[in-house]
């Protein structure tokens, strides 16, 4: 599959929980961070948005778990962006185990932009820049 951005991980001990895998909210953790990256890769500071009255905000994330990473696993999040409609955006991300590209988790994460009135807003030269 071919994505706009993909970042690299390697899953840390602390992450796993008692039956030795890589816990279930941990994986929000890493496609945040990569969805992060990703952002400003393409030119866009989320906190620096935040100062100036625009909060990037996630309003739902739907995750579909194949198969278990564990410590010391090498893995990778690719991200495809997308508009769903006039003030969503929608990220599809998958995580793949790096040695044999399984793939173990998929991803689809809604947003929006809200600004200082708590309206929705999601300007467009935000996604112009991360459609490029």
């Amino acid at each position: 599959m071919k994505f706009q951005f993909v970042e690299q991980f390697t899953v840390r001990d602390y992450e796993c929980d008692s039956q030795g895998i890589v816990n279930n909210a941990v994986y929000l953790n890493y496609l945040e961070h990569a969805r992060h990256v990703f952002m400003l890769t393409k030119g866009v500071d989320v906190p620096a948005l935040a100062k100036q009255g625009l909060d990037l905000v996630v309003i739902r994330a739907e995750l579909d778990y194949k198969k278990s990473l564990v410590s010391n696993d090498k893995f990778y999040v690719g991200i495809n962006f997308s508009m769903k409609d006039r003030v969503r955006f929608q990220f599809h991300q998958s995580i793949f185990r790096s040695h044999d590209d399984a793939l173990m988790v998929e991803a689809v994460v809604l947003g929006t932009g809200v600004n200082e009135r708590g309206r929705p807003k999601v300007p467009r030269e935000i996604v112009e820049k991360l459609m490029s």
